[in-house]
């Protein structure tokens, strides 16, 4: 708005975001571009293009239906290390945040070292974000690929997700999420969770993880939640996994079939009240290291159904 913007839905603006864009990047201190809710942009198809001064550049969309992002190949840096050397403890920003955005698609993007996490996806209903590469370091901190809050219907395929935290984290209030053909490098692997931090009540439901590929990951198919909290985690499915030397897997459904880096492979930690409808079926997985034998963990488990698994789990 500062540079111009009518924002009435009628008249061209898209000079003033290009303007804005513009003096955004020519800031010689980290900088936001704000694109603001309540308020409809007319706009022709638009290139924002870099090299920027600006040593960190983040974009905030908010409330924006029918919302297409086509990084044709581009990549936003993050520049990272900066805030991981200096600032462990603090809140640290999201690269790319989509608030409220309904039919958002975002597709052909290229990402790396975000300071937090690359993306995060809060209250959207309906997102497909297709042939995605975020490159980030094993070691970055809470470097998640994309962060899943409140939002329904989102699709994420044909993407590369090295990082240094969750590939993906799927939190409380989401529910039918797609991730299919991804490659996971380092990090944590996908999980559910964490749900219930401070007693709090939270749902996850309907998320299916199929054709995944897991290499140097600490996880594989994860559920993470705090004592205390309350709620559920429900129709979830891993199917047709590739596990590559990984440490620890906690299989929620079908189709795993890899090495482990550490002999625990299958890890089912429930909580007193204990894990309900588990099945494992059509699971291979042995130790990467030849001298090891890989074994499964069972605590808590109330009732489940097993099919061809290996190793054998013997406590459902």
């Amino acid at each position: 708005m500062d540079y111009g913007a009518h924002a009435d839905g009628k008249t061209d603006d898209s000079n003033a975001i290009s303007n804005a864009w513009e003096g955004m990047c020519g800031e010689e201190e980290p900088a936001t571009l704000l694109i603001p809710p309540n308020k409809i942009f007319l706009v022709k198809r638009l290139n924002l293009n870099g090299p920027c001064k600006a040593p960190n550049v983040h974009i905030k969309v908010s409330h924006v239906n029918g919302l297409t992002v086509d990084g044709d190949g581009g990549i936003i840096d993050g520049n990272g290390s900066t805030w991981w050397e200096k600032c462990i403890t603090c809140r640290r920003p999201t690269s790319l945040v989509f608030q409220s955005c309904n039919g958002l698609t975002v597709k052909s993007l290229s990402m790396s070292n975000s300071p937090e996490a690359h993306i995060a996806v809060n209250g959207c209903d309906g997102a497909l974000f297709s042939h995605i590469n975020i490159n980030s370091p094993p070691k970055s901190p809470n470097t998640d690929g994309f962060d899943i809050a409140h939002s329904k219907y989102i699709v994420i395929q044909d993407s590369t997700l090295a990082t240094g935290d969750d590939c993906i984290a799927i939190n409380g209030g989401s529910s039918f999420i797609n991730a299919t053909r991804l490659l996971c490098k380092g990090g944590h692997g996908i999980s559910i969770g964490s749900l219930g931090r401070n007693k709090s009540y939270e749902t996850v439901e309907e998320v299916h993880v199929q054709n995944c590929s897991f290499i140097g990951t600490t996880n594989g198919a994860r559920i993470k939640t705090w004592p205390g909290g309350s709620g559920y985690a429900r129709k979830i499915t891993f199917e047709d996994i590739m596990l590559q030397d990984v440490q620890n897997s906690i299989i929620i459904d079908q189709g795993f079939n890899g090495t482990s880096a550490s002999e625990k492979a299958i890890n089912l930690n429930c909580s007193p009240s204990g894990c309900f409808n588990i099945t494992l079926d059509q699971i291979y997985i042995v130790s990467s290291k030849s001298s090891q034998l890989a074994y499964a963990f069972c605590k808590n488990i109330a009732n489940g159904t097993i099919g061809s698994t290996v190793p054998k789990v013997s406590c459902i």
